[in-house]
C-alpha cells in the first residue's frame, strides 16, 4: 500500500494540470485566418498541448526521480543494517 500512494498523488498531480491547461486551451481556440489590414498576431493553437506535453513529461519524471530517491533510502537502511550485523559478529544459536 505504501508504494501505491506516491502513485496516486503523481496521477491526481497530473490530472490537475492537465485539467487546469485544458480549461484555457479550449477557450474559443478556433482558427480564423486574419484579413490584410486586420490588427494582432497569427498564434498557434498547438502551443497549450505542447505546454501540455512538457508538463506530463515533467510530472513523470519528477515521479521517477522520486521513487528511485524512496528505494535508494531503503536500500542505504538496509545496508546499514548487514554492516552492523557484521560488525557484532557471527550469531551462535
Amino acid at each position: 500500500m505504501r508504494t501505491r500512494r506516491p502513485l496516486v498523488w503523481l496521477a491526481l498531480l497530473t490530472l490537475v494540470v492537465l485539467a487546469g491547461v485544458s480549461a484555457v486551451a479550449f477557450q474559443d481556440d478556433t482558427f480564423k485566418p486574419l484579413k490584410p489590414g486586420d490588427p494582432g498576431q497569427e498564434t498557434l493553437p498547438a502551443t497549450p498541448l505542447v505546454f501540455v506535453a512538457y508538463a506530463f513529461v515533467w510530472t513523470l519524471l519528477l515521479g521517477y526521480v522520486f521513487l528511485l530517491w524512496r528505494k535508494l533510502g531503503r536500500v542505504e537502511r538496509e545496508l546499514a543494517e548487514v554492516n552492523a550485523r557484521l560488525r557484532t559478529g557471527p550469531r551462535t544459536p
